[in-house]
């Protein structure tokens, strides 16, 4: 693979050659499989920056090539030893050329999206400016995705009235297969990483949760994953983003979905909250599958009845018609123990196959420890205090809870 930066004002444009060894077809950190749909991107970024290092620019483009990349990666300017050495270990892949120097800053800003997650972090770190990535059209990429308002996603994080970046890519449409999105999940930090030298950037923090860090959540293996290597702090991406001089850090990275979505909701920026991605002006769709799994999050924290139109027989409720493992069980589990009158709803069956109870799912109101072990020593202390005085940490009964997850 052989990548090159060109600047024109704002815009930031990559473009990549795939060497023989090379293939078009992929597979993401995450086991999902990708197929590649053309060959540059652009960043627009919110003013023209002369400089980005080249460990940076380096960084980004590694988030759209990947998946694609099987032997080598040469870029178009030298880059530190250290994060040649990061992307040997990690894939591993030869890269350079070697013979740049390494990067710092000071400050952590956060990777805000503007759902439950994101604005949970944002209440932990008050001080801590925005980096929003926003999608917008590729010139030579038909948007087969067009429900999806970007849009109205960047408004929201103009509301909130905290120092924010937005950077505006069409990398997501890099890719013909499954649907417009990030080649590597780390790719929405492509423009903090652009935009790290000038904002002073030492960190970028994102919303994930404990489900996604430590019990294989989402479409990932059902177990625990001390050695995740999406988001373990020294797994091959933590140790990438460390090279170029940009950790990663995981405020909310111990806790459950459960308590982002109750610190979101307490926080100041509770009207600007929205997970949807295809809600207008007028709010969240209240159609699609992710609202239908936020909303039992939310009702089960609100301790009230699921306010949805979506019956079990709509395909986005079909997964809930199944036995488990399901994708973010715990918090299924966790739903399924509080909201009233469940048995009515679409999880009606995953609620007869889960068995759970309030005290069963306990655990998931509290902070896991080993979670703050992860944060960088600059950080690690607001975090901890904020978990001590807001959340509360597990016992040793609940934390084998996590320990033991998918082996129950």
């Amino acid at each position: 693979m052989r990548v090159a930066w060109t600047r024109d004002d704002d815009v930031w444009r990559l473009d990549f050659r795939l060497d023989a060894d090379d293939d078009l077809a992929g597979t993401v950190t995450d086991g999902q499989r990708v197929r590649l749909a053309t060959n540059s991107c652009r960043l627009r970024l919110p003013y023209p920056v002369d400089d980005v290092h080249p460990d940076l620019l380096a960084l980004a483009a590694w988030t759209v090539v990947a998946p694609y990349t099987r032997s080598r990666i040469v870029f178009d300017r030298p880059v530190s030893a250290g994060l040649a050495a990061a992307l040997e270990e990690g894939w591993p892949v030869q890269a350079g050329p070697v013979g740049g120097s390494p990067r710092s800053g000071a400050r952590l800003a956060i990777s805000y999206s503007g759902g439950a997650d994101s604005a949970a972090v944002a209440s932990i770190l008050p001080d801590a400016p925005f980096v929003h990535f926003q999608r917008i059209s590729h010139p030579r990429v038909p948007n087969r995705w067009t429900h999806y308002r970007a849009d109205i996603l960047a408004k929201l994080a103009a509301q909130t009235g905290r120092e924010l970046t937005v950077v505006r890519s069409d990398l997501e449409f890099t890719l013909a297969e499954p649907r417009p999105g990030y080649p590597e999940h780390h790719a929405v930090a492509a423009g903090a990483a652009l935009m790290a030298d000038e904002l002073d950037l030492a960190g970028i923090a994102f919303g994930y949760e404990m489900g996604s860090r430590w019990l294989g959540g989402g479409r990932y293996v059902h177990r625990y994953t001390p050695d995740n290597p999406m988001w373990s702090a020294d797994g091959r991406w933590g140790r990438l983003f460390a090279a170029a001089g940009l950790r990663v850090v995981l405020p909310v990275g111990g806790i459950s979905e459960a308590t982002t979505m109750r610190l979101a909701l307490g926080s100041g920026l509770r009207r600007q909250v929205r997970w949807c991605l295809r809600g207008g002006d007028g709010g969240a769709c209240g159609t699609c599958g992710k609202c239908l799994y936020k909303e039992l999050i939310q009702a089960a924290v609100e301790r009230r009845p699921l306010s949805t139109t979506i019956t079990a027989d709509r395909p986005v409720a079909a997964k809930w018609q199944q036995p488990p493992p399901y994708g973010g069980q715990e918090m299924i589990e966790y739903g399924c123990a509080r909201v009233p009158g469940i048995e009515t709803t679409p999880f009606a069956r995953a609620a007869e196959h889960l068995r759970a109870t309030e005290e069963s799912t306990r655990w998931l109101d509290h902070c896991y420890r080993p979670a703050l072990d992860e944060i960088p020593d600059p950080w690690r202390k607001q975090i901890a205090d904020f978990m001590a005085e807001e959340v509360g940490f597990m016992t040793e009964d609940e934390a084998r809870r996590v320990e033991s997850w998918g082996q129950q």
